[in-house]
């Protein structure tokens, strides 16, 4: 007989930005380590169809899935914790649940029938959460609705959650509600009520919580859970600690410890053993206790946002745990990087990634960065438009094409190197139109990036409308920056390499979406062992000097 698939819900309450999407993701990876087959969906309450048209300053990062899906960078946290890939069915978006009803009354679905939030929207939404669950591919499915509780465009969600607690079974679904527990300095105390009015909220709209994380900065003591489980009707075991941790990759452990996995084991009457965290500890240990330490400058548009680049952040945190080192970031903005500058900014660095972006702004900075690490042999690493102005920058400074550009930055440009893809010449719309998701490459023999991956065929995921003009193809070459990595069936080249240089790498695609704790991603762990490389060698320089 099958077991039928369980269901959590994760809500919050109080204020966002509480990190449900990191509980959720650590008590799926305590699951998942006890032998459950685990999955995590996002919805999100926003009327967007997806975040690809979201400036990164309002949303964070765009994460891109397998399957070419734009979805919220929560999905990201899914995949480096669980190691397992996400897909178009793990983020749902208001807009995207809407569009479908109207698209339904317009076929003439509803028998003439008023379309309303319920059933309609509301049928939606348990649809749209049974979808992974009904695969038959997973045991248990963590659910993590955006936003907070009493949100008016998060109603319809909760609504939802109320019918599938009921259509379910009491086994088969729960609730687990995020919510903050203040400390106010002035009186010493830390206050329960700004939870007790969340759960109060909560269940006013029909929803009782099984399970309260509670984040906090100081330690809850006993009369404090106690007085939370009366008051907001969970078991004591069932109100759960969730302190400030120096780490996301703590969490899980701190999870284990508070025995949130047995509570939700309990109440879905599913069995509880001991979870096998030994590969997870192996990597927390290296993270925190590294041999040493490299200095990378992050040269993007966005860096006043830390979300805006989170993936490649937290790759280079499983990155320098795998080579034993803590990888300093230091974001530059490229807005404000000149020739005059740049010596100033860069020449104390071990490493330079050149990040993704769009549009104009910014990238004369990006250009001069790579200009200054390719002449001073610093490693260097561009991904999307970074590959792209590594590409610009060698036929103006190299090739002696002065007015190398992207059609993106200048149409007239009388040297377009980089070109806008022949697929999306007839495109108007701008979501989900790019060229996402999944896509093949093959690394060409010798190179470094073939060394780099051990393979000759690799699959990565882009997000770009842009390409390397093969036009220019055979003179860029002839000039010393190689195509290591091609598209095998349309000839798109996807890795640019100059050989000569000590670490020079530039990818069309975007590597950071698919790094994860249990296999950091090659590039990156190359990349940082090239920095600390280029350290070492510098500072024995240095000393052979004195």
């Amino acid at each position: 007989m099958t077991r039928p698939t369980k269901y959590i819900f994760v809500t919050g309450g109080v204020t966002s930005s509480l990190g449900k999407g990191i509980i959720a993701a650590s008590l799926a990876k305590l699951l998942q380590a006890q032998g459950y087959r685990t999955t995590i969906q996002k919805l999100d309450p926003y009327i967007n169809i997806d975040p690809g048209t979201l400036n990164p300053y309002e949303h964070g990062e765009c994460y891109v899935t397998d399957d070419g899906a734009e979805t919220d960078l929560d999905l990201g946290h899914y995949e480096r914790f669980l190691n397992v890939p996400t897909s178009q069915s793990n983020n749902v978006t208001t807009g995207r649940i809407y569009q479908s009803v109207i698209d339904k009354e317009r076929r003439g679905e509803f028998l003439g029938k008023t379309v309303q939030v319920i059933p309609h929207i509301t049928d939606e939404i348990k649809h749209r959460v049974q979808i992974l669950g009904n695969s038959g591919d997973y045991d248990i499915v963590i659910t993590e609705i955006g936003g907070t509780v009493g949100d008016i465009e998060s109603l319809p969600y909760i609504e939802a959650v109320r019918q599938l607690k009921w259509d379910l079974g009491e086994h088969n679904a729960m609730v687990i509600h995020l919510t903050l527990i203040p400390y106010l300095s002035a009186a010493g105390e830390l206050k329960t009520k700004p939870t007790q009015h969340s759960v109060k909220t909560l269940m006013e709209s029909g929803v009782m919580a099984d399970v309260l994380v509670c984040r906090t900065e100081h330690e809850l003591p006993a009369e404090l859970r106690d007085k939370l489980a009366k008051f907001c009707n969970v078991r004591p075991e069932a109100v759960i600690q969730s302190i400030d941790a120096s780490t996301i990759y703590d969490v899980p452990n701190l999870m284990l410890e508070q025995g949130l996995d047995t509570v939700v084991l309990k109440k879905l009457e599913l069995k509880s053993t001991e979870p096998d965290l030994t590969q997870w500890n192996q990597f927390l240990s290296r993270h925190k206790n590294p041999n040493g330490e490299v200095t990378i400058g992050l040269i993007g548009k966005y860096v006043e946002l830390q979300d805006s680049y989170k993936s490649i952040l937290e790759s280079f945190i499983h990155a320098g745990a795998e080579n034993e080192v803590k990888v300093k970031v230091e974001s530059i903005h490229s807005e404000y990087l000149t020739e005059k500058n740049a010596a100033k900014k860069l020449q104390h660095l071990h490493g330079v990634l050149v990040a993704p972006g769009f549009g104009e702004r910014g990238i004369e900075g990006k250009i001069v960065a790579v200009r200054y690490v390719r002449e001073h042999n610093i490693p260097f690493f561009g991904i999307c438009l970074g590959m792209q102005m590594a590409v610009i920058e060698y036929s103006r400074n190299v090739l002696g094409l002065a007015n190398a550009n992207s059609t993106e930055m200048d149409e007239k440009t009388t040297d377009p190197v980089i070109n806008l893809m022949e697929s999306q010449k007839s495109i108007t719309d701008k979501g989900g139109t790019m060229r996402l998701g999944a896509w093949d490459c093959q690394l060409v023999e010798g190179s470094l990036a073939k060394e780099i991956y051990q393979t000759v065929n690799i699959k990565e995921r882009h997000r770009h409308r842009y390409e390397f003009n093969n036009n220019y193809k055979q003179q860029i070459e002839d000039a010393g920056m190689k195509t290591t990595g091609l598209n095998p069936e349309t000839g798109l080249v996807e890795i640019v390499e100059i050989p000569t240089h000590n670490w020079f790498v530039g990818v069309q695609y975007h590597p950071e979406y698919k790094s994860t704790v249990a296999s950091p991603h090659p590039l990156f762990v190359s990349f940082v062992k090239a920095a600390l490389d280029y350290k070492t060698e510098n500072k024995s320089v240095s000393m052979a000097q004195k």
